[in-house]
């Protein structure tokens, strides 16, 4: 558990009972700003059993994304219903009600991503 893997499990496991985050918010939060794929390829690679709450990472539409290979959604689905939290008839969580962060949320990480979209925000983080 090295680099950016690390960095998405120490934000994954803030996430309290009850409460979700979306991709792009954790990865914001870890300094990976504008790339949510990393916190998904970070939470895939988990081993199986692992104490990091994965589960209570949705997507930015409060859907439980879709796998490759079906199967976890129905576990995180089940997880995320033991914490109280509530699906709508499409399958989404409101995250104005279970949402860990309600607004946006600034980098907890120093340094900017040089990998970010936006390279004038990342510009002006190394200004500050």
């Amino acid at each position: 558990m090295k680099g950016r893997n690390a960095i998405v499990y120490a934000v994954v496991r803030r996430i309290p009972r009850g409460r979700v985050a979306t991709y792009g918010q954790i990865a914001t939060l870890a300094g990976l700003d504008g790339m949510p794929r990393q916190v998904g390829y970070a939470l895939h690679a988990l081993p199986p059993r692992s104490p990091v709450p994965w589960h209570r990472v949705v997507n930015a539409r409060g859907e439980i994304s879709p796998r490759k290979v079906p199967g976890p959604e129905l576990d995180q689905r089940l997880r995320l219903e033991l914490e109280g939290i509530h699906f709508d008839g499409r399958g989404r969580i409101s995250l104005r009600t279970f949402a860990w962060l309600k607004s946006k949320t600034p980098s907890i990480s120093k340094r900017p991503n040089p990998h970010a979209k936006n390279r004038s925000a990342a510009r002006k983080a190394r200004e500050r």
